[in-house]
């Protein structure tokens, strides 16, 4: 039997997972992940305010494994060796005829006192203790900023930033407290959210200024303290800090042969493809993809990479060559707990719709939904 070997248990992985069976139920597939759980990390938005319980957003994998017969192994990856052929874990060596790694990316550590921030996409207890931080305070500042990765332009993931800044300002406007806290936005970027393009780029910092948002703009944050933001240019106070780093790649990808990016990601072509490797394929914020400028590290992307990994994978098993290229697009609903505005973008278009309660209950609903397809 020949088998694949799937590193991660994300929006890649677990796709890659129903690709392959929906097109192939006799290849074996082993899946490496240190927890047997799917985290929804858009959903975690709503956790700091007390709209979400931390569960909500996960979801426990063993039915899910047991119907796509998935074996599951609770480890780490450590490294790669004999051309990719054998995953070296924490647990041992996974022989494979195929690897999709799709392991994610890493946070790099800087600013200086990073531990200072509560960093978005870290995991729910993250979110958690930034609720118990935001309902212990009666006043002061709260300041919400993103920086990328200065080698990897697409290693940059703001989003869940601008949607934690105008959910607890919601928040402090319902519970009738916004006039006893000052809220600051802060960019090492002179436009931030243009990979979203244009107009939502706009969009998003007219709803700042309409809703009395402080915003500094093209400062690059050096050091984060317990009470207070430096900058390159100046300082700040801030009783509260939501800071999100950029990515770069993993630690365990220095343990092995594959190309890397300027930015420490893992090369990949149009079909997912590491270069000079058989049958090594990456999804997800793992990669460095040859793609648009704008190509973000989004949950629906690494489902369109997920697919197109999966089928060329098959594909090259079967003595095939690749064909599938990624479908590289954007779709994100930016939510504000009391509105959401729906942003598009691919090659043909781009669109960046008003914030309209609707859209807020269509992402609530999304998340049910996709939630379902793993439990």
């Amino acid at each position: 039997m020949q088998r694949i070997t799937i590193v991660g248990a994300g929006f890649g992985g677990l796709n890659a997972v129903r690709a392959i069976r929906k097109a192939d139920r006799s290849v074996g597939i082993d899946l490496v992940a240190p927890h047997p759980a799917f985290v929804f990390y858009p959903g975690t938005i709503w956790i700091p305010t007390g709209d979400d319980e931390p569960d909500k957003h996960k979801v426990a994998l063993d039915r899910f494994f047991e119907r796509m017969g998935v074996d599951y192994h609770e480890t780490s990856a450590t490294g790669l060796s004999d051309g990719g052929r054998r995953l070296e874990t924490g647990a041992g060596t996974i022989e494979n005829d195929g690897l999709i790694i799709a392991s994610g990316a890493r946070f790099i550590d800087r600013p200086e006192g990073l531990s200072n921030a509560f960093v978005p996409c870290r995991g729910i207890d993250e979110m958690a203790r930034l609720r118990q931080r935001l309902h212990a305070l009666d006043q002061g500042t709260l300041a919400f900023g993103f920086t990328g990765n200065p080698d990897e332009a697409s290693a940059i993931r703001g989003g869940p930033v601008f949607e934690l800044l105008f959910g607890i300002e919601t928040w402090l406007r319902r519970n009738r407290r916004r006039g006893d806290f000052r809220l600051v936005f802060f960019s090492s970027s002179t436009r931030p959210g243009g990979r979203l393009g244009d107009k939502a780029a706009e969009r998003l910092l007219a709803e700042m200024r309409k809703r009395g948002i402080e915003t500094r703009l093209g400062v690059t944050p050096t050091r984060i303290e317990s009470d207070r933001v430096v900058t390159d240019e100046d300082e700040f106070i801030s009783n509260l800090t939501v800071f999100m780093p950029g990515l770069t790649g993993a630690a365990w990808f220095d343990r092995t042969d594959l190309r890397r990016s300027d930015g420490g990601l893992l090369a990949a072509d149009e079909y997912c493809r590491a270069p000079g490797m058989r049958r090594v394929y990456v999804v997800g914020d793992a990669g460095s993809y040859v793609g648009p400028e704008w190509l973000p590290k989004r949950g629906h992307t690494a489902e369109n990479q997920a697919a197109a990994a999966a089928r060329n994978m098959l594909d090259e098993l079967a003595g095939r060559a690749p064909s599938k290229p990624f479908r590289p697009e954007l779709v994100y609903i930016v939510d504000m707990q009391d509105k959401a505005m729906l942003i598009v973008r691919s090659d043909r278009l781009t669109v960046a719709s008003p914030p309209i309660l609707p859209l807020h209950w269509l992402k609530r609903a999304f998340e049910w939904n996709y939630m379902r397809r793993f439990q």
